[in-house]
């Protein structure tokens, strides 16, 4: 999902950095060494992890598509191109889920297409938009401070309906707009249509 660059980048020390999101859970910068903690999430409830990652080849090797995914965010982690997070349980360690900032976009001057899993033990407690909101504050935040305008995609199937509760919710939370047609996104060689929702960074245009 993950090979459209953007027109320009910065690079820099701790590009993706460690983000507090509750008492108990912390936004760690994904490394390849997770791949033990992906694969048991992804088995916990394969079709949920299909649907959350449609990039995934079915009758392919998960393990091997799941590796060469975590290979591509680390290698490019010192560039302000992607940014990619786990959800880690703070009280055993454990995997929760899966979040993060790629460039695979519908929209000719949208910065990051902002995608999140989250496994089916954790879900309906709120931790997919409690992420979000802390990963757009720190992207608003860094926006401002370097005077810059990000566009954000959020692509949603039409059926996922606890999806598109949670991309609305965020839409309204961040002055967001949803887009009335539905668009067409390439997933292993057929074009599925999806909801596309488009927030701007800061809000407003302040900066």
């Amino acid at each position: 999902m993950w090979r459209r660059p953007l027109n320009s980048y910065l690079r820099g020390e701790d590009m993706t950095p460690e983000l507090v999101l509750r008492h108990d859970l912390t936004l760690v910068p994904v490394k390849k060494s997770i791949l033990p903690l992906l694969l048991e999430a992804y088995n916990e409830d394969p079709d949920a992890a299909q649907v959350a990652l449609p990039w995934l080849i079915p009758g392919m090797n998960v393990q091997g598509q799941l590796s060469d995914m975590l290979f591509d965010v680390e290698n490019q982690s010192d560039i302000d191109r992607l940014h990619f997070w786990w959800i880690r349980s703070d009280d055993n360690d454990s995997f929760v889920g899966l979040i993060g900032l790629g460039d695979e976009l519908q929209l000719l001057h949208s910065s990051y297409n902002l995608g999140y899993w989250v496994r089916t033990s954790y879900q309906r407690q709120g931790i997919a938009k409690l992420a979000t909101n802390v990963i757009l504050q720190w992207l608003e935040d860094r926006a401002i401070q370097q005077q810059l305008n990000h566009r954000i995609e959020i692509t949603v199937h039409p059926h996922n309906k606890p999806g598109l509760a949670t991309a609305e919710r965020i839409c309204k939370e961040w002055d967001g707009e949803i887009v009335a047609e539905f668009i067409g996104i390439e997933i292993a060689e057929r074009t599925v249509p999806h909801r596309l929702h488009i927030i701007d960074l800061p809000r407003g245009g302040a900066q």
